[in-house]
């Protein structure tokens, strides 16, 4: 799985979605506006797409407010090829701080973090099987934190489960991640300084006070 080359994957499916002439319907999970950027004004050019925003890990809810109304915005005013539309999954943090019990010391990046790809995933993966979509997938692996192999073994896992196809993805590459500070520069979006739950929070303030210390001895 570490071995294969996600985005030349994707590159044939576009190829041959352009040769067909056709524009399938693509549910797209998102994390936030600022990485569903990039996402959007590449896919947009191949798909009709619904931005499905369910991200019960994502704490306080002020903060999962802010970013549903930025993610709302930006839609509003990025220019697209094909159609977009926004979809509002339920907030229902309670199911990620059972999700995350037993692993809330461990760092990010790790199995707390796959647990949480799967769930968000599931989640767009029901969604998509429901509402007649022709592929789902997710806006995460644009980040450089996100591991993109793990997050398309889950999504190929679910996508046989759910009998719908996994647009397979490694967003950060072809510059995607850089280009996406560059759509949030010319938007003005709000980019949060951490993932979006308490744990990815706390070890951000600790970076920073950590930082800050190293700073102050100088």
């Amino acid at each position: 799985m570490q071995n294969r080359n996600y985005q030349r994957e994707l590159d044939m499916i576009l190829e041959k979605l352009s040769f067909e002439k056709t524009v399938p319907g693509l549910l797209l999970h998102s994390c936030c506006a600022p990485c569903s950027s990039y996402c959007l004004s590449y896919l947009a050019e191949y798909f009709s797409i619904t931005v499905f925003y369910y991200n019960p890990n994502i704490s306080p809810e002020e903060e999962y407010k802010k970013r549903v109304q930025e993610q709302k915005r930006l839609i509003a005013c990025l220019p697209v090829k094909h159609a977009v539309s926004f979809a509002e999954g339920a907030y229902e943090p309670e199911q990620f701080y059972q999700m995350a019990a037993g692993m809330e010391q461990l760092p990010e990046g790790g199995e707390r973090c796959f647990a949480c790809y799967e769930m968000r995933q599931r989640k767009a993966a029901e969604y998509a099987k429901e509402n007649g979509f022709d592929y789902f997938t997710t806006t995460l692996s644009v980040s450089p934190h996100k591991n993109a192999a793990k997050l398309n073994e889950i999504g190929l896992r679910l996508a046989e489960e759910y009998q719908i196809p996994y647009l397979v993805s490694d967003f950060k590459k072809k510059g995607g991640y850089q280009k996406s500070i560059g759509y949030s520069r010319e938007y003005g979006l709000y980019r949060q300084n951490y993932c979006g739950c308490e744990f990815s929070k706390k070890q951000a303030e600790q970076k920073q006070i950590q930082k800050q210390t190293a700073e102050n001895r100088l």
